[in-house]
């Protein structure tokens, strides 16, 4: 799409910050102006939206969200949803119309609890980590392309956080992600209070272990600075993990601007959204992506390196359950 590549065009990559094994690479984008709509965080905050089981008896792969304010409200992939009967992630980043009123399509991440511990849902203040965001991208890909709709494949979902709380030795009461986060809570604000935001920074290149993870960029630096605590944690969840102890490979600025040229030149693909514009779905070989563009501009987009490629072996990338059979 012109509107993409157009956006790529424009990134500028400025100087890489590292912590332990985790680096960053801050996007910098011209500013485009004040954005016009809300984040989920804020309309919550607010109290403008309200999102709520999509029943009395709830269903696992929806939520009710009312917008009741003017503005329309930006909802993005990964986000975390707490409360009610179970807490959720939202699977793909859209944008909800001001005085609307949808059914969100979610998975949960709290498989152990069905039971309301709230009548409404608050934020989580958390990105789910990047390699549950990867696999869950890929799974959402394959179910959009088989005409299943919005569902994620939820059993994958809860395999891979299962997985993630026996390789981080940490007991989930409930199952709940959101505990797994809370466990490592100090060495997670450690890797948070070692990365700083840049002047017109709307996005970041993240690496592991010397090695390209992904990306998450956003239409306006404002936005991007609402997320950018979060991002960095969701990335560090995967650092702490895959720590590896000994001298550490750099990553170029070259390879980064690769990578971007790369996601930039997927074939994308379009795809109905909730309530305005489209979905974007786009892959190569070697990097799987979303995103969602408005009115011809990018509102956000995140892509990831495929578990295959990009030192797929060095950093964990295979699944824990691959890893135990070798």
């Amino acid at each position: 799409m012109e509107s993409v590549q157009t956006f790529f065009d424009a990134i500028k990559i400025a100087r890489q910050q590292t912590h332990a094994n985790l680096t960053v690479f801050p996007l910098l984008a011209p500013d485009w102006g004040e954005p016009d709509y809300l984040t989920l965080e804020e309309a919550l905050g607010q109290q403008s939206v309200h999102v709520t089981e999509k029943s009395e008896a709830g269903s696992v792969p929806e939520l009710r969200l009312i917008n009741s304010g003017k503005s329309n409200v930006l909802i993005v992939e990964g986000e975390e949803l707490v409360g009610a009967k179970q807490n959720r992630m939202v699977n793909l980043t859209f944008l909800v119309a001001g005085m609307s009123e949808v059914l969100i399509p979610v998975s949960c991440v709290e498989q152990g609890r069905w039971n309301y511990r709230t009548p409404d849902f608050h934020s989580g203040h958390k990105v789910m980590h990047f390699s549950l965001r990867r696999s869950h991208q890929n799974a959402m890909k394959d179910n959009i392309r088989a005409g299943w709709g919005l569902e994620a494949d939820q059993m994958r979902v809860w395999d891979d956080i299962r997985e993630k709380s026996v390789q981080m030795s940490v007991h989930l009461p409930t199952g709940a992600l959101t505990d797994l986060f809370d466990s490592y809570d100090n060495r997670l604000e450690e890797y948070s209070q070692a990365f700083r935001l840049v002047e017109c920074q709307v996005g970041a290149v993240f690496a592991i272990n010397g090695q390209i993870a992904g990306l998450d960029a956003f239409g306006h630096d404002q936005i991007f600075t609402k997320f950018f605590g979060r991002l960095i944690k969701s990335y560090a969840l995967d650092a702490i993990d895959w720590l590896e102890q000994g001298e550490k490979d750099r990553v170029s600025p070259e390879t980064t601007r690769r990578f971007l040229d790369s996601a930039a030149e997927c074939t994308m693909e379009l795809h109905p959204s909730l309530s305005l514009s489209q979905n974007i779905q786009f892959e190569s070989k070697e990097i799987t992506g979303s995103g969602f563009v408005h009115e011809d501009r990018v509102i956000h987009l995140s892509a990831f390196a495929r578990g295959d490629s990009m030192g797929a072996t060095r950093v964990g990338f295979s699944r824990f359950s691959q890893r135990r059979r070798q």
